[in-house]
């Protein structure tokens, strides 16, 4: 017996492994895809994500950036990080990273998919191996969880979100946020020769549709040869009932999730790792549904009430001039991603 089985290699699931491993468990990952794993993201690392990656002896290459700026027609607002600078990091150099090192630290990673899980009293059977806990980081659409019998609810405001790179020297060292009339555009300075375009929105979303809406940053891009193929994520929204189920605990995205728009997903992610691991370790799961409200307070209300003005087209206009207008405020949100 195992002391620990994880579904999904993603930098959520391997989060929890490489932990749990430092920690002295021993590990089982297990994951239909082939390494390295990409996803539609916006690729930039908070601050409190990078400081949680060095802690699992990880310090990933990239560009850092020190802060976030909002752009609209004639207004434009920027904030800087007070713990230091935030870093672009390509999804796939992550996943590299990452792992690399749970293999350094003995942990088996498995292709496989759970899709059925078998709970008694002191463990978890799973694909044929028993463990003493099993963490569910399979993302939004979790099989895991739907083996748990916990129910998630999509929300009725369906966004997607769609990204590629382009080959162009960044021009800021900042992650630029583009407020549209109904989407938003992300730009991630990635390398000293890369940048990542993500656009989140309701469907129908085209990518070169939405550069075009935006004079300036169509100007930078002109030319620029695209150095990734487009990749997509969505509906994001899903409310899941509950966390835990036994001795199974859920992570990341599998545990709910309200919208990319404020970037913290790997943030949160890592953050619900370090406490799924800790509750483990302490021998009580019981404690993680709480802990897991503390971790995403935060993040579910700012980002809720970001969502809530940006479905009405009033409140959405006046989002930039607000920051603008009162930059201490802004300041104190983006020192909460």
């Amino acid at each position: 017996m195992i002391d620990l089985a994880v579904a999904g290699a993603g930098p959520v699931g391997l989060a929890v492994a490489i932990a749990a491993a430092q920690a002295g468990l021993q590990v089982q990952v297990f994951d239909p895809r082939a390494a390295p794993i990409d996803k539609a993201c916006g690729e930039g690392l908070m601050p409190e994500a990078l400081a949680r990656l060095r802690q699992l002896g990880i310090d990933p290459v990239g560009l850092d950036f020190t802060g976030i700026r909002y752009i609209a027609p004639g207004h434009t607002a920027v904030a800087h990080f007070d713990s230091g600078p935030g870093r672009g990091v390509r999804r796939t150099l992550l996943q590299e990273l990452m792992h690399t090192r749970a293999e350094d630290l003995g942990v088996r990673l498995s292709a496989g998919r759970i899709t059925s899980v078998v709970q008694h009293k002191d463990s978890v059977q799973v694909e044929g191996v028993t463990a003493r806990y099993l963490v569910g980081a399979d993302g939004l659409h979790s099989q895991v969880r739907g083996a748990l019998g916990i129910p998630a609810h999509i929300g009725r405001w369906h966004r997607f979100g769609i990204r590629q790179h382009f080959e162009v020297q960044p021009w800021t060292d900042v992650v630029e946020v583009y407020w549209l009339p109904d989407a938003e555009l992300y730009v991630t300075p990635i390398d000293f020769t890369t940048v990542g375009v993500a656009v989140l929105g309701t469907a129908p979303l085209d990518l070169d549709s939405a550069i075009a809406r935006v004079p300036a940053l169509a100007w930078r891009l002109k030319g620029a040869r695209r150095v990734s193929s487009i990749r997509g994520a969505g509906p994001m929204h899903s409310q899941v009932a509950r966390k835990r189920a036994g001795r199974a605990l859920l992570v990341g995205d599998a545990s709910g999730y309200v919208d990319a728009l404020t970037g913290e997903g790997l943030r949160i992610g890592f953050a619900q790792a370090h406490a799924a691991v800790a509750c483990i370790l302490a021998g009580d799961l019981e404690q993680y549904e709480r802990q897991w409200q503390r971790i995403t307070r935060s993040y579910r209300l700012l980002t809720s009430v970001l969502l809530l003005a940006a479905r009405h087209a009033r409140a959405r206009g006046a989002i930039v001039p607000a920051a603008h207008s009162a930059p201490w405020m802004f300041t104190r949100m983006v020192n909460l991603l």
